[in-house]
């Protein structure tokens, strides 16, 4: 899983950087205030997740187990879901994607929980 979440944290990193800028500088006459600062969410909530997964590819290497993996994925699906369609909602109007995007945040909320029952199972050290 190292090099799977590893190569995932990196194109979701290059992209978001990428989107960000994308929106500061090509979307910012195109779009209204309000649909900028929702594809703004995207990014910042694909970045800070980009960050999160990263951090799981290294966790996965000293801790082994389900939870650890499942994180992984949670947050993976989490940045498709949630700002793959706060970025489809704001550049194409399809406001029906919208129904998408609380799925998103839900497994944003599932990594974290795995994440965090992983470090509970951990044993404690003096």
């Amino acid at each position: 899983m190292l090099r799977g979440f590893l190569m995932l944290a990196a194109f979701f990193g290059f992209t978001g950087v990428g989107l960000g800028a994308f929106a500061a500088h090509g979307l910012k006459s195109r779009l209204s205030a309000e649909y900028l600062a929702i594809f703004q969410t995207g990014v910042t909530y694909q970045l800070v997740h980009t960050l999160a997964l990263f951090g799981v590819a290294l966790l996965a290497t000293q801790i082994q187990g389900r939870l650890v993996t499942w994180a992984g994925i949670s947050f993976s699906l989490g940045i498709l879901l949630f700002s793959g369609s706060l970025y489809l909602l704001t550049t194409i109007g399809l406001g029906k994607l919208g129904i998408i995007t609380p799925f998103g945040g839900l497994f944003f909320l599932i990594g974290w929980v795995c994440l965090g029952l992983a470090a509970w199972r951990l044993p404690l050290t003096a």
